[in-house]
């Protein structure tokens, strides 16, 4: 109770006013009807104290911390990070949330925390790629080349994602440092409880990028950066680091907000996609939109956009299942409904978890609309 006590009060929940504003945007709350559950009613359950009422909650392991409930609560109680902690506190309990696609991420991630493992992490470079094992930029690839072949089958862009990224420094004037040996940056296990494994993986891949002397990381995706820039320094150590996603870095290499890339002019028109970790964990709503419009695109919006944008459905591969289809036909919904030419994110999550939804053969054309990635549509433009 002790603990439990601790996440409580680390994390605001003894001010939840009880006001429900945070029932009326979760994007869990409409469509889980085996019994109705909110993040107010989830917090009430803890300030009671009974730890198995918490863990027994269809809520609490299909959360997904995408911090809508955090943008409108009165009281600024951080239930995103409530349910974080609370999951490390299942862990230790034995309890764990139902896992996805065989628990082969999972698996592939307590893999990495061998000191010596010997991947073969650069193949997808090629030879038009130019990078450097003296350069202050290092670009964090993350679990692109594992997703890759994870989710081949349907159509997502993984590696190219990967190769794009490098092809626009080098437009930009910088090889980056690529490492051979990284690891998963841990945002998975970290938001699924699994502590042990986070820190592992964290304190490998703080060793090796210290070791380039690198004094900045570049990703392309949202998770990694968040975890990179917030989780590490406060959980693990403070690196000293600059870290930001690929939208950011490429701004800020633009002076007077002109864009710093050559880039050929498309017609058409796109609706963006806001990935939640770049989004309301970081903050970044513009830089991405910016680009959009810098290639020719005529930017359109869903009627959920920005602070109010839904999640792609699911987070650290668990409790993937109707609930989650439903929030991603959702969506795919209200991107159609823009008459938008392509649907473009800037998370590889949210293409594999929205593409995996536009499989459904009874659904068809209702949910047809291209859906690329921010990184490989400039890379195009080039």
């Amino acid at each position: 109770m002790s603990k439990l006590k601790d996440i409580i009060d680390r994390n605001r929940a003894w001010y939840c006013l009880e006001c429900g504003k945070c029932s009326a945007v979760c994007p869990i709350t409409p469509w889980e009807t085996r019994v109705y559950s909110s993040p107010r009613l989830l917090v009430e359950k803890a300030l009671n104290g009974n730890l198995e009422n918490i863990f027994d909650d269809p809520l609490f392991w299909s959360c997904l911390t995408c911090k809508r409930c955090s943008e409108l609560c009165p009281s600024d109680v951080f239930f995103s990070e409530f349910v974080r902690d609370a999951r490390q506190l299942a862990r230790s309990n034995g309890r764990s949330g139902d896992c996805t696609h065989g628990e082969a991420i999972q698996t592939w991630a307590r893999m990495m925390t061998a000191p010596d493992l010997d991947q073969s992490r650069l193949e997808w470079l090629n030879k038009d790629l130019k990078i450097s094992d003296d350069s202050d930029t290092l670009y964090f690839v993350g679990c692109l080349p594992y997703y890759d072949i994870l989710f081949r089958s349907l159509g997502i862009e993984g590696v190219e994602i990967a190769r794009a990224a490098v092809k626009i420094l080098n437009a930009l004037g910088v090889e980056p440092h690529v490492l051979h040996d990284e690891r998963c940056c841990g945002h998975d296990q970290i938001w699924e409880g699994d502590t042990e494994t986070f820190s592992a993986l964290a304190r490998l891949n703080l060793e090796r990028i210290k070791a380039t002397g690198a004094k900045r990381v570049v990703t392309t995706c949202p998770e990694c950066a968040r975890t990179l820039s917030l989780d590490y320094p406060k959980l693990v150590e403070d690196h000293g680091l600059e870290v930001m996603h690929l939208s950011r870095f490429i701004r800020q290499q633009s002076p007077d907000s002109e864009m710093n890339l050559s880039l050929q002019k498309m017609d058409g028109t796109a609706t963006y996609q806001d990935a939640c970790r770049l989004s309301r964990h970081l903050g970044v709503y513009e830089d991405p939109r910016a680009l959009i419009i810098a290639t020719g695109l005529d930017l359109v919006e869903m009627e959920h956009m920005r602070h109010a944008s839904l999640c792609c459905g699911t987070t650290g591969w668990t409790s993937c299942g109707k609930v989650s289809k439903n929030i991603q036909v959702e969506r795919l919904r209200e991107a159609k409904a823009t008459g938008a030419d392509i649907m473009i994110t800037s998370c590889v999550k949210c293409q594999i978890h929205l593409k995996c939804a536009q499989q459904d053969p009874e659904l068809g054309q209702e949910l047809s609309i291209k859906i690329r990635d921010l990184t490989t549509v400039l890379a195009d433009r080039l």
